[in-house]
């Protein structure tokens, strides 16, 4: 048995081994070198690893430092009333950016601020049409902090530029490129003035393209334009940040060229949302081609009604694919060039001067890029055959505002049927109601919403022209003809508004 000194000091010394021990261990198996995360905040990517995002950096300096200079602020004063807060954003756009209409009207002149570059060294300078057309006075502040006064060269609603012009010379301009070129997942800057921060470079990637908002249209129409099918929208949809103020700033690609004009944000704020729209620079620079040399558009046309084709269309019209624009009527113009060339009722164009038209808004752009009595050649699908059809591009006649008369009240959509729509005869109470010129045939006086007609954009106060070829002239010819299509069936419908044009549904009747 150990004493009681010699147990405690055996007791120590067996203490000390194991913690030497322990220690050499832990050494050997590099456990003592601190911890993986303090490892990692000590260590940098080597300069091969990251010379691909320094690259991309640097790029993104150069373009800033080419195309800023060129790039200019623009205020302007309107008497005008607008809604307090949003001050860039004019009646017919506020819908778009989700802002109400109404408000307290503001007493003094509204102050609004945007964007343009400098097209010209003697001072001509692209921007929006929203964003200069109601001032009564326009300045221009450049990055160099000199302001100008400038005067509106000219502006078109239908593509939403317009063009100003400031007395300078020696200014520093924007290279063009093409937007044809660019492809989707490609980086851009948007550069621009966005809430009173100047000279602002955001990037982002090219998100879509060929984007028909229907914001122009709706402008149009707000405006009593008798004629909103004229609007051009083909957007090109980015990320970078935009934001009120953008408007009419550069959408520039990494080679530093100006492919579209910032014009519009899709958002429920009326700030940026990551949604932001650029009208293509090429129909742009048609457009202010025609500004700055007659002071208005000489805006070429084919003379024709026209819509988006779908699936039901490409079974009944025998299409390789759901794309085209289909053509519905030839509007009122006299002297049609489409009628002229041979073009028909229910033609589908797929092509213009070689260049494929996939869906509306794209055969709108290839023909504003024109000029009046150019010749294009179309790509048409008739019945299933393929044809070109050369066409002489007229001039669009000037728009006159629409008529003030009430439009048709509503009616109770109905919930039967296998096409979702009420029909009667069109006597002449409801020639007037609907505003036809003489009574007779068959109208729509109620229509389903989400029904297989509603659908597609089927509607009271349209009269039924025909179903699959058999004339129309009473409610039980329209249902003797629905009878007999088969379940899962597709109907033809001509149907007519009160202006006399003519328009084809091809609608997927309910079993």
């Amino acid at each position: 048995m150990l004493d009681p000194v010699r147990a405690k000091a055996r007791v120590i010394a067996f203490t000390l081994v194991a913690f030497i021990g322990g220690v050499m261990l832990a050494s050997g198996m590099n456990w003592t070198a601190g911890s993986h995360a303090a490892t990692l905040l000590q260590t940098t990517p080597t300069k091969r690893a990251v010379q691909p995002v320094a690259e991309l950096s640097q790029s993104f300096v150069a373009i800033a430092d080419a195309v800023t200079p060129a790039v200019v602020s623009i205020r302007t004063e309107m008497t005008q009333s607008l809604p307090s807060g949003h001050p860039e954003i004019p009646e017919p756009f506020r819908r778009f950016f989700n802002i109400p209409p109404g408000g307290e009207p503001e007493s003094t002149p509204s102050l609004a601020m945007g964007s343009g570059f400098i097209l010209s060294s003697d001072g001509y300078i692209m921007t929006n049409n929203h964003v200069v057309a109601d001032a009564d006075k326009v300045t221009v502040v450049l990055n160099d902090r000199r302001e100008f006064p400038a005067r509106v060269v000219g502006h078109d609603p239908t593509t939403d530029v317009a063009v100003i012009k400031i007395d300078a010379t020696g200014l520093p301009t924007v290279s063009i490129g093409d937007p044809e070129g660019s492809r989707v997942g490609e980086w851009v800057l948007a550069i621009g003035n966005p809430l009173g921060l100047s000279f602002t470079v955001t990037a982002g990637i090219i998100s879509a393209k060929g984007r028909p908002l229907q914001i122009i249209s709706q402008s149009l129409r707000e405006q009593g334009n008798t004629n909103p099918g004229l609007a051009v929208e083909d957007f090109i949809q980015t990320d970078a940040a935009i934001n009120p103020g953008n408007s009419g700033g550069p959408l520039v690609n990494t080679r530093g060229q100006v492919i579209g004009i910032n014009s519009a944000i899709a958002s429920e704020t009326g700030y940026y949302a990551g949604y932001g729209f650029a009208i293509p620079i090429d129909l742009a620079r048609r457009v202010a081609d025609d500004l700055i040399k007659y002071g208005h558009v000489r805006r070429p046309v084919l003379g024709i009604v026209i819509r988006e084709v779908d699936p039901e269309d490409a079974e009944v019209y025998h299409l390789p694919t759901v794309s085209g624009a289909l053509v519905e009527d030839f509007g009122q113009m006299p002297n049609n060039p489409a009628q002229a060339a041979g073009l028909q009722r229910n033609d589908v164009i797929v092509a213009v001067n070689g260049h494929p038209v996939d869906r509306v808004n794209e055969l709108q752009r290839l023909i504003i890029e024109q000029h009046p009595g150019d010749i294009v050649t179309l790509d048409v699908i008739r019945n299933g055959k393929r044809m070109k059809v050369p066409v002489r591009l007229t001039e669009a006649p000037a728009p006159t505002p629409e008529s003030t008369a009430a439009a048709p009240s509503p009616a109770t959509p109905p919930s039967e049927g296998r096409l979702g729509i009420r029909v009667a005869p069109l006597t002449a109470e409801l020639a007037q109601k609907y505003h036809f010129d003489q009574p007779g045939g068959v109208v729509i006086t109620g229509a389903a919403p989400y029904g297989p007609a509603g659908r597609k954009g089927v509607g009271e106060g349209l009269k039924v022209v025909s179903a699959d070829g058999h004339a129309i002239r009473t409610p039980e010819d329209l249902q003797s003809v629905v009878d007999d299509v088969p379940a899962n069936g597709i109907i033809s419908l001509v149907l007519q508004d009160p202006s006399g044009t003519h328009v084809t549904a091809n609608i997927r009747v309910a079993k």
